[in-house]
């Protein structure tokens, strides 16, 4: 019996050595996610904060991995590679989303919101409900909104405070036709720049300013390349967290439940955490030798005019579905402002 016991000692110590490992069950599926957004901002805590929810209510089902900062590449580029199905997942801002779906472009329109209230209301009222079966005849699932912002100008010599402040001033676009189209009418020459590329255009003098979210602009560090930065909110930018398709379809029912439910639980989350903090983003460009002014009414009403041939522009190169969706957006609009 004690000769037994001893040959059978290293084996059981063996098995009880591995017995966490064999406890631990492996992830069923993997989700790659990618966004250009640095860690340590709201961006990264939302992605963060969804992951934690699906491995947790997956029961480790689904393993989720977070790739900030443009690891894996430009916006436009990760949401081909999601499209490709080379990663699961995408979180990108519209206009970047535009390359594949161009509906969307809807929403980058210049000018077309007044405020926060009115595109959340379009944008969740409104747009959901047909934007989930166009994402899907490209290839994708829409898993839930989340929040940019309102872009502003930046630039190295001038506060933008009228249109012919900006003519002949090259400025970084989005590769998207509607943001080349509001930088023609307004003066300017657009410069489209990948956005992991941006910093370097200022900093060589490619480009002379950009627009984008104060938000990414201090995280992305664009804010050192520039003197003057003027808010302007001539176009809300909401962001979206795509799936590829044929992975997500792959998934049993209940886990495509469950991400598509925690991914709207905390949709306004995202919204709230970047609202939230833009006295203190205000402050932080302030701080960094940035001046800044807030266009009025007045300036509004010329940028505005301005713009106007954007929209017009849109109802004649888009197709069918985007200017059905545009005049979705203005009859909603029309409504909610009591017009």
């Amino acid at each position: 019996m004690r000769r037994f016991a001893r040959r059978c000692l290293p084996f059981l110590l063996a098995l009880l050595t591995s017995l966490p490992t064999l406890a631990r069950a492996e992830a069923e599926f993997t989700m790659k996610i990618a966004s250009v957004a640095p860690d340590k901002t709201p961006w990264s805590e939302l992605l963060k904060k969804f992951k934690k929810s699906v491995e947790e209510k997956s029961a480790g089902r689904v393993a989720v991995k977070i790739y900030l900062g443009g690891q894996l590449g430009d916006e436009n580029e990760a949401v081909i590679k999601c499209k490709r199905g080379q990663i699961q997942a995408v979180g990108a801002s519209t206009g970047a989303i535009a390359s594949q779906v161009p509906e969307i472009n809807v929403v980058e329109i210049a000018y077309l919101f007044r405020n926060a209230k009115e595109a959340d209301h379009v944008i969740d009222s409104v747009l959901h409900s047909p934007m989930e079966k166009i994402f899907q005849d490209y290839g994708f699932i829409l898993g839930f909104w989340s929040e940019n912002g309102f872009r502003h100008f930046g630039s190295k010599d001038r506060f933008i405070k009228v249109p012919a402040d900006l003519k002949g001033k090259k400025m970084r676009s989005q590769e998207s036709s509607v943001h080349l189209d509001m930088w023609k009418a307004l003066g300017a020459s657009p410069v489209p720049v990948p956005t992991t590329e941006v910093l370097t255009a200022l900093q060589h003098g490619t480009v002379d300013g950009f627009d984008q979210a104060l938000l990414f602009t201090i995280a992305a560090n664009w804010a050192s390349s520039i003197k003057f930065y003027t808010l302007s909110s001539h176009i809300y930018q909401p962001a979206i967290i795509l799936f590829n398709k044929t992975w997500f379809d792959k998934l049993p029912a209940d886990l495509q439940q469950m991400m598509l439910a925690e991914g709207r639980a905390i949709q306004d989350f995202g919204r709230k955490k970047v609202r939230k903090i833009t006295p203190q983003l205000l402050d932080l460009i302030k701080g960094q030798g940035v001046a800044v002014y807030e266009h009025t009414a007045t300036d509004q009403a010329a940028f505005e005019l301005a713009a106007a041939p954007v929209r017009r522009n849109f109802r004649k190169t888009q197709g069918k579905r985007a200017v059905a969706l545009l005049d979705s957006v203005e009859a909603a609009l029309k409504k909610l402002r009591g017009k």
